[in-house]
């Protein structure tokens, strides 16, 4: 297979290694963690291990495949482009559905995550409650570059190792279950049934679900050359978080584990209050640090469908126009303002609707396993093979392999979740 190291754009961005690789790191880490103990419950500890794993080395397979397809093409903007060069522009429709399915699917487990954080700390008001506050701060995280974004995702990360740190002090300070690693809850070597393992299915893969930020943070790589050494390392930082968590969690409550491990931490008592408060607080901040990531290509593809493809990816932005253009073709000028105040009001509504979504379907677990088992199979897997297979001519057996066992996962996955 072809790395991306050989591939020379004629145009490189402005994030370096380093702030790549959070921006990277933050996006796959966050958005599944809290549920992978109930994925190892639904899946068991022998099919559990083996499903994190094998995501894991899948997915950060196609995530290459999508950075070379990216960068050989520098018409290429983002997935659904990848697509129309892959199937033709009659399957575009198509593709940018799915792929905006996804991110919105994100945005919406996000807005969640934050509401029910938030009530967990400060129960006297409703989750939805928060979302809608959360509204306010949220808008304005869609209108940051990726250079910026990268120093939000540092609190993303941080507030990712807190919780492991947090769980580790949890599980030891008690010497009685629930909540203890020396005295661990009934679990299960097997799965508990077919059902279960569907939604297993989509639990695990959902946190590897970042393929659709892949295109903005190839571009926005100062050297995209040093692109696959920054996603080996982003999967295995992810892979190892999630494995910890989804056994630590599993170890101390069981097959009674919740959606989010995280209510576990707070509702179980003897552990330290103020601590488990502090966790809390910063996984609250997480949505902040993930929501404009995510959204920032959502909103590229929108704007491409609608005709409002003039990028805008910051306030400053927006006054940036050559005044050769604005004085020589005032036309042009008021088409390229309605345009801009077309995009401003567009993120916005897009940011609502992602919360008026997450109050609408508020089960944490229930949009993640959709999520996994459906989107991030058909964005993450399915989708970056089939392209390479038209686009490049090449299918290994390893190809085939996968795409066969992605197809029945997904149709199984998505089955169990409404179920």
């Amino acid at each position: 297979m072809r790395s991306s190291k050989s591939i020379r754009p004629s145009c490189n961005g402005q994030s370096t290694f380093g702030q790549t690789l959070f921006n990277s790191t933050a996006m796959l880490v966050g958005l599944g963690m809290l549920s992978e103990p109930l994925a190892f419950a639904y899946a068991g500890w022998i099919v559990g291990t083996f499903l994190i794993f094998s995501y894991a080395f899948v997915a950060c397979y196609t995530a290459k495949i999508l950075a070379r397809l990216i960068l050989a093409d520098p018409r290429i903007r983002s997935y659904s482009d990848i697509g129309r060069k892959a199937f033709g522009s009659r399957a575009t429709p198509m593709i940018s559905f799915l792929f905006c399915l996804e991110l919105f699917s994100v945005s919406v487990v996000l807005v969640t995550l934050f509401g029910d954080s938030l009530h967990s700390l400060m129960p006297q008001y409703s989750s939805n409650f928060y979302k809608a506050w959360g509204t306010i701060l949220l808008i304005p995280m869609v209108f940051l570059p990726l250079s910026l974004l990268s120093y939000t995702s540092i609190l993303g990360i941080l507030s990712t190792i807190t919780l492991v740190i947090v769980i580790f002090i949890d599980g030891l300070s008690k010497k009685e279950g629930p909540g203890s690693l020396f005295s661990p809850q009934p679990t299960n070597l097997s799965t508990q049934g077919v059902v279960p393992l569907g939604v297993a299915f989509g639990l695990f893969m959902a946190g590897f679900s970042g393929h659709a930020v892949i295109p903005s943070l190839a571009r926005d790589m100062a050297d995209p050359s040093q692109f696959d050494t920054m996603v080996n390392w982003s999967f295995i930082i992810a892979t190892c978080i999630y494995t910890i968590i989804g056994y630590v969690g599993y170890l101390m409550f069981g097959n009674n584990v919740s959606d989010e491990v995280s209510i576990d931490l707070l509702a179980t008592p003897g552990y330290n209050s103020s601590l488990n408060t502090l966790c809390l607080w910063l996984l609250v901040v997480t949505p902040f640090s993930k929501f404009g990531l995510n959204n920032q290509p959502l909103n590229a593809t929108i704007e491409i469908l609608i005709g409002l493809d003039s990028p805008i990816t910051s306030p400053e932005h927006l006054a940036e126009e050559p005044d050769r253009l604005s004085g020589t073709i005032p036309k042009y000028s008021t088409l390229l303002h309605r345009k801009r105040l077309l995009s401003v009001l567009q993120r916005i509504v897009v940011t609502s609707l992602s919360v008026t979504a997450s109050i609408s379907i508020p089960n944490f677990s229930s949009m993640m396993a959709f999520l996994g088992s459906f989107s991030a199979f058909t964005i993450c897997i399915i989708g970056p093979i089939l392209a390479k297979v038209l686009i490049e001519g090449n299918c290994s057996r390893f190809d085939i392999v996968v795409l066969f066992v992605g197809s029945i996962m997904v149709i199984w996955g998505t089955i169990a979740a409404f179920i």
